[in-house]
């Protein structure tokens, strides 16, 4: 079995409208098709039929203490093409209040955020593969996102799907 990527992501959720509010307003999904009691979202430049399924439980349900005392899911990663499209994603999150954290791995450009329910996930921008030589992947420092765009460029397309191209 070849496994080529992550075609979407489910989530349980409190309010489902919040959270439809906040992916479609703050990362730019869209609905695609609803039920009662869940909502199906694709990502702005994506070819799924979904990308992000979420699902009612209500306002009783407990917060997911994965991580914290369960094993669990940490975060989910969505790439976006360019570090303008990051740098706009960035804005969108700390207006929101919802992002925790903005790391540079190297080879990731990365922003850290939860949602409405304390979910995390990352916004991630891959350097290309043809400006990778040189970059190292256990790099973890602060992002400091204009100096990337200098050193990368604002529109300079990202190695979507590239995480394997670093000589072994």
């Amino acid at each position: 079995m070849a496994i080529q990527r992550l075609n979407h992501a489910a989530l349980y959720i409190r309010d489902l409208e919040r959270s439809v509010d906040f992916y479609t307003s703050v990362l730019g999904f869209r609905v695609v098709f609803r039920f009662p009691g869940a909502a199906f979202l694709q990502a702005g430049g994506s070819t799924n039929d979904h990308d992000l399924g979420l699902f009612q439980r209500g306002a009783d349900a407990a917060r997911s203490e994965a991580g914290v005392r369960t094993v669990g899911l940490f975060h989910l990663a969505w790439e976006v093409e360019t570090l303008l499209e990051l740098k706009d994603v960035r804005n969108r999150l700390t207006e929101a209040g919802a992002q925790v954290n903005e790391m540079d791995h190297g080879t990731t450009k990365s922003l850290y955020a939860q949602d409405p329910d304390g979910l995390e996930f990352e916004v991630c921008w891959l350097v290309p593969a043809e400006l990778l030589p040189g970059i190292h992947p256990e790099v973890s420092e602060p992002l400091d996102i204009d100096a990337e765009i200098e050193r990368f460029g604002a529109q300079t397309l990202g190695g979507i799907g590239v995480s394997t191209a670093l000589p072994r």
